[in-house]
């Protein structure tokens, strides 16, 4: 597949498309100054190419805030340990988790409804087998939320 870069008005696209993922053609292509048909193209080559993914649904009550916090789990075993990965994949509030190096083993951030509902994945994660300890830091607010390089709506590689 050929190399497709986005430009300004796919970035705009993408944009009013993260604000609401329902809008109608008519009204995005209202906003981003092109017919309907030209907005149906451009959304539909976005999604071929992967720049678009998926569209999601959050749940919760509008202008309801999401609690967030990040976890850092030690495993017992860091070679072995893909119990605690596939748990994880089944807890639908983990929105990220990496593997690191250094002294910690996983960075999961969570996104719950309440402070109640962190708590109980806490105590589940924390409550796995394979997991040693656990540090956890509540999110107080997020001053900076971008897409990251492979997101809908991140800047496109540069190439050399």
């Amino acid at each position: 597949m050929e190399q497709y870069t986005i430009d300004h008005i796919d970035e705009a696209i993408i944009a009013e498309l993260t604000k609401n993922a329902r809008i109608s053609h008519a009204e995005l292509a209202q906003r981003v100054l092109l017919s309907r048909n030209a907005v149906r193209q451009r959304i539909s080559r976005l999604e071929r190419r992967g720049h678009i993914q998926g569209y999601t649904v959050v749940a919760g009550t509008p202008g309801q805030h999401v609690v967030s916090a990040m976890l850092l789990v030690y495993r017992k075993d860091r070679m072995r340990g893909a119990d605690v990965l596939a748990a994880l994949r089944t807890i639908p509030e983990v929105v990220l988790c990496d593997v690191l190096s250094g002294d910690f083993d996983l960075l999961v951030r969570l996104e719950a409804r309440s402070l109640d509902r962190i708590q109980v994945i806490w105590e589940q994660i924390a409550s796995l087998p394979g997991v040693n300890d656990t540090v956890t830091a509540l999110t107080l607010s997020t001053v900076i939320r971008r897409p990251g390089a492979g997101q809908p709506g991140a800047e496109p590689p540069v190439s050399s």
